[in-house]
Formats: C-alpha cells, sequence, structure tokens
C-alpha cells in the first residue's frame, strides 16, 4: 500500500507519514516550503524503518501544473498510489470586515482549491485500479470560528468535496471520507491560538486535554485498512467529544 500525504513535513501530517511508515506502507508526503523539516520527517522515517520507501515532494497548493505534476511523479515513483491525504492547510485570520483579497484567496485556494485539484489529480488512476481511498482533513472551525472566515469557508468545503466523491465514486471502490480534527498541539495552534482560546478549548472538551497528532494518524490509518472498505462520505470527529469552537 503506498499513500501521498499533503503536508506531511510536520504537525499532523508528519504524524501521518510516520504511521504509515510504521504499518509497512510507502509513503509520498508534499511540504510547502520548509526543506529541513521533510528533511527531518525522512530521517524519522529512515529511524522506523530505515528501508522505507518515502519520498517528499516540494509542492504549491495553489499551483495547479505543480499538482499534477507532482502526483506524475509519484503515480511513476511509486508505481502505484492506493491512498490520498489531503492534509495541508495555512491560516490568514483576520476579522471578515477588514479580510484582504489576499488573505480570503490565499487560504481557500491552498485549503479547499488545492485539495480538489489534488484528487482530481489521483481520480483517474484510482479508476483505473477500480480501488482508491481519499482522507480529507478538516477541523471543528468548520461549524464557524471568529477571525476566520476564510479556513472557516475552507474546511466547511472538505465536506461537500468529500460528500461528492463518495457518491461519485463508491461505486467504483473509491471511499472518501473526513477527519474532522479538535484542538492537537501542533505548529499551527501553538502560533495562532492564544493561551486563553487554549484554556477554554481544554474547559469545553469532555476529556478535558489537549489531543495528540498520533491520535489522528491512527484514525486515517484505519479509513485506508480493509476493515473500513464500506466507510464512506463521512464524517468522523477525533476531537474528545468537542463537537464545536466555543
Amino acid at each position: 500500500m503506498n499513500v501521498f500525504v499533503t503536508g506531511g513535513s510536520r504537525g499532523i501530517g508528519r504524524a501521518i507519514v510516520l504511521k504509515m511508515v510504521e504499518e509497512g506502507y510507502g509513503c509520498a508526503f508534499t511540504y510547502s516550503s520548509k526543506k529541513e523539516a521533510a528533511d527531518e520527517t525522512l530521517n524519522l522515517c529512515k529511524k522506523i524503518d530505515s528501508k522505507a520507501n518515502v519520498k517528499a515532494y516540494r509542492m504549491d497548493l495553489k499551483n495547479v501544473a505543480e499538482i499534477e505534476s507532482v502526483a506524475e511523479g509519484a503515480i511513476e515513483a511509486f508505481e502505484n498510489i492506493h491512498v490520498v491525504v489531503n492534509n495541508a492547510a495555512v491560516v490568514r485570520n483576520n476579522a471578515a470586515a477588514l479580510m484582504s483579497n489576499e488573505e480570503w484567496k490565499d487560504v481557500i485556494d491552498t485549503n479547499l482549491s488545492g485539495p480538489f485539484f489534488v484528487c482530481r489529480s489521483f481520480l483517474l488512476h484510482f479508476l483505473s485500479n477500480k480501488m482508491g481511498r481519499i482522507i480529507n482533513i478538516s477541523s471543528l472551525a468548520q461549524g464557524g470560528a471568529s477571525g476566520q472566515a476564510n479556513y472557516a469557508a475552507s474546511k466547511a468545503g472538505l465536506l461537500g468535496l468529500t460528500k461528492t466523491l463518495a457518491r461519485e465514486y463508491g461505486a467504483k471502490g473509491i471511499t472518501c471520507n473526513v477527519v474532522v480534527v479538535g484542538y492537537v498541539e501542533t505548529d499551527m495552534t501553538a502560533n495562532y491560538l492564544s493561551d486563553k482560546l487554549k484554556k477554554i478549548w481544554v474547559e469545553y472538551c469532555p476529556m478535558k486535554r489537549i489531543g495528540k497528532a498520533e491520535e489522528i494518524a491512527a484514525m486515517v490509518y484505519y479509513l485506508t485498512t480493509e476493515d473500513a472498505s464500506f466507510i464512506n462520505g463521512e464524517v468522523i470527529h477525533v476531537s474528545g467529544g468537542l463537537t464545536y469552537i466555543p
């Protein structure tokens, strides 16, 4: 089994890559700019399995031609890709009235349009194999988040994309599901969530703790297995019971 993961150089994406390698999968992952972080992920993979089949690709999710080129290269290098995980995302926070055109477009292009073009780049390959798994990573922000009109819209859009692909291609052996993430300690939450908000999220979470990236990775891995072959078009929360942003 070979997996293609966007944004695999750090945070949840890195945890997903490491889990796949741990389970014996081949893994292609992308990063946007920080090659040192991608190299660190590669080194961690080799510590798990010195013979791990894992490759890093620099890719801009706002560049359709680049997405198609990287997808084609990964299919050629791995001979077969069975699973696509759309994990990469950016935030550009601002109040809606003050949000610039660039802040809106950058987030929508990266977090929503990018995953669509990634899926499109692999769908014909999946159809020829009569099998494929697509897993999109969303956020509790999909239900609305102050100061994040762009991010919330992009993550809500992933639900519509997921359910549409599930309906269009389920009969062809291709499943598509979305994993909704709660408060997980990552670079993004460390940099963009205030200490006050972090405290509120933990207070409202029924489990009264922060999630781990490895817990998200475990769910993503499960969705790649044969045991999950009848799960399609589902919205699966891995949030400790937290269902919205307070």
